[in-house]
């Protein structure tokens, strides 16, 4: 992606000022197009972004300042340059209040034009790169990196190290805080698109009315407060990748429109007859059952098989409690606010690793950050712990201590009927296919 030639569009009726600039501006890392009129510079610029337009200000199909007006409204994050024959002051003026950029007068000096577009180019950069940042979310509520070494999580590198360099949709799943985001830029991070900020968008915070808009962009005028032309997160995520979390919350309505760029890498912005080409790595997230939610007709089965071409499932932190530990320890070295060295004593530990965790490692990591704010020369006890951790603790331990008295108890009545089960059954009372379970769940068989 970083290698790539950024592109120019040169705009004028006359061949030889086409041929020209097509030659002069050329290089390594620059790709020169041309149009000879309004209607087939439009028809390229719907189709595709410019970093740089080089128009005529006056041309056979298009009068006084309408084609600049036109490219500002389909491509707002163009750079345009207007050239003209005729020194207008005036126009000059006023197609900089349109948005142009810069203007330049023929004849004109070639030296100066360079200048003059490569500047165009890092602010039509600048621009995308600001715009693509304001739609990147850091991951403020987990690790950067997937912690863990158990076997979960030994598949789950396996898989983002073979899916990352692939430009198939993934579909990540698991409960709520499981670390869905974590895995969305680390195969993002290990793609070729790495180059590139990766845009990220909760599909739960798009208004209804307006995901359409927000995902495609719109023209100025489409809709009720269209009061100018705006890229959506298609345009921000060309050449990168879009991770669309929880996308069970996105609209039915908007699911078909976002199965065809999947289909054809070609969108439409709201209001607009032309289709735009991207090129997009589509990441998705969610925690609900998309299966069960196609049978109840809230998502779209097409969407949905689209999507799911690759999933990666995240078990729950209940589920890879083995890895407790080593997420301890990174939350403690990373949320240490001077710097200092914290330890968390068996005892806390103990009843981390007794706790369900409900809230997966989003919870863990706002324990964490409580317990080392209460921890007394960095050392965390369970004082140190929220209260639920603690109970859950003390009922996890009346039940080991129960279920330790109850076996005792079966021992010593198998023990008196000689290993008559039936018997043994009888007089405690239980049917021997419980008695028959409890020996297998205490292993006395």
């Amino acid at each position: 992606m970083k290698n790539e030639k950024y592109p120019i569009l040169v705009i004028d009726d006359e061949e030889s000022i086409r041929r020209l600039l097509q030659k002069e501006l050329a290089s390594a890392d620059r790709e020169i197009f041309t149009a000879a009129d309004a209607a087939q510079a439009m028809d390229m610029v719907r189709r595709r972004w410019f970093d740089v337009v080089i128009m005529d200000l006056l041309l056979p199909d298009s009068s006084d300042l309408d084609l600049l007006i036109k490219v500002r409204d389909a491509s707002p994050s163009t750079e345009v340059i207007m050239i003209t024959g005729h020194g207008d002051i005036d126009s000059a003026v006023e197609a900089m209040k349109l948005g142009a950029c810069d203007f330049i007068p023929k004849p004109f000096n070639l030296d100066r034009l360079d200048i003059v577009v490569e500047k165009a180019h890092q602010r039509a950069r600048l621009s995308r790169e600001n715009k693509r940042l304001r739609h990147h979310s850091g991951l403020d509520h987990g690790p950067t990196k997937f912690i863990g070494n158990s076997k979960a999580v030994q598949n789950i590198h396996y898989l983002v190290d073979k899916v990352a360099p692939a430009n198939i949709p993934v579909l990540i799943t698991g409960e709520s805080g499981v670390g869905k985001d974590v895995v969305a830029n680390a195969i993002h991070d290990r793609s070729p698109r790495s180059g590139n900020p990766i845009i990220i968008k909760n599909c739960a915070s798009l208004q209804k009315e307006l995901a359409r808009s927000e995902l495609f962009g719109h023209l100025k005028g489409s809709f009720t407060g269209a009061i100018q032309s705006q890229e959506g997160l298609m345009s921000y995520a060309h050449e990168s990748t879009l991770f669309l979390d929880e996308i069970g919350e996105l609209p039915l309505e908007v699911q078909a429109s976002l199965l065809r760029v999947l289909e054809t890498q070609k969108y439409r912005r709201v209001g607009e007859k032309d289709e735009c080409q991207v090129d997009i790595r589509f990441l998705f997230a969610t925690n609900r059952n998309l299966a069960e939610e196609v049978q109840a007709g809230r998502f779209n089965e097409a969407f949905f098989h689209r999507i799911n071409a690759f999933n990666i499932h995240i078990p729950s932190l209940a589920e890879r409690k083995e890895d407790l530990p080593l997420l301890v320890d990174y939350f403690l070295t990373t949320l240490s606010p001077d710097g200092g060295t914290y330890r968390m004593v068996q005892g806390a530990m103990n009843c981390m690793l007794r706790y369900d965790w409900p809230g997966n490692v989003r919870e863990l990591r706002n324990v964490i950050e409580r317990a080392i704010i209460l921890s007394e020369n960095g050392i965390i006890t369970e004082k140190c712990l929220p209260r639920e951790l603690a109970e859950a603790s003390e009922i996890s331990e009346t039940s080991i201590a129960l279920e330790s008295v109850e076996k005792q108890h079966i021992l010593k009545i198998l023990d008196f009927y000689d290993g008559n089960r039936s018997k043994a059954a009888d007089a405690l009372g239980v049917s021997r296919k419980t008695l028959y379970r409890k020996m297998k769940d205490y292993e006395t068989n």
